[in-house]
């Protein structure tokens, strides 16, 4: 039992519980305590510390519209997104209740029901943080389906990692920026309908995201196929394995570690990007949030460009973390170490 649950918290990144999880079981307890010490006491402390100097900064930076706001003003506007999302939510249950409420009395009368009518009312922060974790997640996978394929074949044959390595260094360290106007133009002139499937603002941030996250995937693997040991490719070449087989079964096996080091390393370049290009473009999500309170000007805005600003790394730890497990679900070498 004891081992089932250490290997849980290998997988899941909670190694900071494995101490507990020991202590708990008896199993050296001096031992178990100084590493329970280091795994989350130095970590409190480091972040005790940090709240102590924000608080103090915070009374001493004067702003045009007050004090920067401290841990405890922060924790406050956070409060009030909370309500304001709950307040929303039961606006919007209410505008269904009464349609349906009419419907039923219009059948009643012998009337046909009326279609339902969508709610418009606003996003909230927290509706904010949903759309930009869809928008980031299909940015990404779109950037992995191309960048993985590519790097692998960059990996294995020179001559193409030739050709295509001066694009590759070209365009890997243009700016979201610079990428953003181009894609909205293209998309506003090709992504042309009625009746869209997406909205257009989504195309436009997801394929921004995609422009800028897939170069750290293909690079890494490029790089991991290409210092594989070359002694699997012999392998492959006297048991004959065909195309196909001999990616799958040894080529990506081989390559993995640095594959996922390339996708964790593109997921949180993705991220970044889709907040600048949600600020420019002023499409829906977290970077929208952060720009409108900026506009807004209240004395609240402060405090609540903070909540996001921990709202936004916080996530980004999270998504790391995902990447990290997932990692270490599909590693063949569960004996090395994943940081």
């Amino acid at each position: 039992m004891l081992n089932r649950s250490v290997r849980f918290f290998e997988l899941t990144g909670l190694v900071w519980l494995i101490p507990i999880a020991n202590l708990l079981a008896g199993k050296n307890p001096k031992q178990q305590l100084t590493n329970l010490a280091t795994s989350v006491g130095v970590p409190m402390i480091a972040f005790l510390i940090f709240l102590l100097m924000w608080s103090v900064a915070a009374q001493n930076v004067k702003t045009s519209l007050g004090n920067l706001p401290g841990p405890v003003q922060t924790w406050e506007q956070f409060q009030g997104l909370v309500v304001e999302h709950k307040a929303a939510r039961e606006r919007e249950a209410s505008f269904y209740q009464r349609q349906d409420e009419r419907n039923a009395k219009r059948v009643a009368e012998g009337k046909e029901a009326r279609a339902i009518r969508p709610y418009t009312g606003a996003p909230t922060f927290f509706d904010q943080i949903l759309t930009s974790l869809y928008t980031v997640f299909v940015g990404f996978i779109i950037a992995s389906l191309i960048a993985i394929p590519v790097g692998i074949v960059c990996g294995l044959n020179n001559t193409i990692y030739a050709g295509l390595n001066p694009l590759i260094q070209i365009f890997r360290p243009v700016s979201p920026l610079a990428w953003l106007p181009i894609v909205t133009m293209v998309v506003s002139a090709l992504y042309v309908s009625d009746d869209p499937l997406f909205a257009k603002s989504f195309v436009i941030s997801a394929f921004t995201v995609t422009l800028c996250s897939l170069w750290p995937t293909l690079i890494n693997t490029t790089v991991g196929v290409a210092t594989m040991d070359k002694d699997l490719i012999n392998v492959c070449r006297v048991l004959r394995l065909n195309w196909i087989t001999k990616i799958f079964k040894v080529v990506i096996p081989a390559a993995l570690p640095m594959i996922f080091t390339g996708l964790r390393l593109s997921l949180g370049v993705g991220w970044m990007v889709l907040i600048a290009a949600e600020m420019l473009a002023q499409n829906p999500g977290l970077g929208k949030f952060v720009w409108d309170e900026f506009q807004n000007g209240s004395s609240n805005s402060l405090g609540r460009i903070l909540v996001a600003v921990f709202v936004i790394g916080i996530i980004g730890f999270i998504l790391d973390r995902i990447m990290l497990t997932l990692q270490k679900a599909v590693s063949h070498d569960k004996t090395q170490e994943i940081r």
